[in-house]
């Protein structure tokens, strides 16, 4: 069923965008604050917001959709930076029927919208080690899968087996690690193609002791990351033989900031939210110390973060 919010269109675009929207049993919303749905907490609306009932839904939906209009598919917002101005089109997140987790043997099939952290303990209480990784990592399984994310020495690509992705035009595709083209926090997988499920392959092994590696990472994370602040992650990929992070504090960027966005003083590849901050305050902070870092070491830092919508004006650099 379509669920229209009661809100007046922000303009005649938004009103025809509405118009043009397929029939969905799931939730479409439209002028929908995406601010509330990242860690940053920042960040303009969506001019439609769908949220599918199941992979059915969604098929249906994107093979209805118009071809020109924009469509972006967004996880638990902890990788993300939404942009003042908001999201064009239609922004997908993908709801509860997309966190459904099981096993069969060594096999871990769970849905893309499961939490890494809720993966990675339920691997641990069927007593399947491999995806002890992912409780170090915020965010969803479907950015996992997008990034190859990775964390204390592991990462997506070590334990995949297969994936289940739909292109823009509603197709069901059956992947495989061949075809996921995994490298360094990137798979060749095209950007409009949204996964909605993946089978992991792990090992037999004690719980108890998959439990305390899950354990002693959290304590790491606790002592090293800043995870109590309105963060988004790593916001830089470590450059080939180098340390983002080392790279921006010899360039004295732990602690910079403008307005309320600041680099951590913990952690200083992470940028926070100390409370008032604007994207685009956020993106000028990371915009500043690829320039600082590039200017002393000839290194350009790539962003880890994704930067979604519009800036309002265009930022130098924005796009690399």
């Amino acid at each position: 069923m379509n669920d229209m919010t009661p809100m007046e269109p922000q303009n005649s675009t938004n009103e025809k965008l509405l118009d043009l929207m397929p029939p969905a049993r799931g939730r479409l919303r439209e002028n929908a604050d995406l601010s509330k749905v990242t860690w940053f907490q920042v960040g303009g609306p969506a001019d439609i917001l769908f949220k599918p009932e199941d992979d059915a839904d969604l098929a249906e939906f994107l093979k209805n959709l118009p071809g020109d209009i924009p469509v972006h598919v967004i996880g638990v917002g902890s990788n993300l930076l939404v942009r003042d101005a908001g999201v064009r089109g239609v922004v997908i997140r993908l709801g509860r029927h997309f966190a459904k987790m099981n096993n069969e043997g060594d096999k871990l099939t769970v849905g893309a919208g499961a939490l890494d952290g809720h993966v990675a303990r339920f691997a641990a209480d069927a007593g399947l080690e491999g995806a002890e990784f992912l409780s170090g990592i915020p965010g969803g399984i479907g950015g996992a899968l997008r990034m190859n994310a990775g964390a204390y020495g592991a990462d997506i690509s070590d334990i995949f087996l297969s994936a289940v992705a739909y292109d823009r035009k509603g197709q069901r595709h059956e992947l495989s690690l061949k075809e996921m083209g995994f490298s360094y926090r990137h798979t060749d997988v095209p950007k409009d193609w949204i996964f909605t499920e993946a089978t992991f392959r792990l090992t037999p092994g004690d719980r108890q002791e998959i439990l305390d590696r899950m354990a002693d990472i959290s304590r790491n994370r606790e002592e090293s990351q800043p995870i109590r602040s309105r963060t988004g992650g790593s916001t830089f990929a470590n450059p080939p033989g180098k340390k983002a992070w080392e790279l921006i504090d010899d360039v004295g960027g732990r602690g910079f900031s403008i307005g309320d966005a600041m680099v951590s003083e913990k952690h200083c590849n992470f940028l926070i939210n100390k409370g008032a901050a604007r994207a685009a305050d956020l993106e000028a902070v990371g915009e500043e110390l690829r320039r600082r870092v590039f200017a002393k070491h000839d290194t350009l830092l790539r962003w880890e973060i994704v930067r979604l919508g519009d800036a309002g004006e265009r930022m130098e650099g924005a796009d690399s």
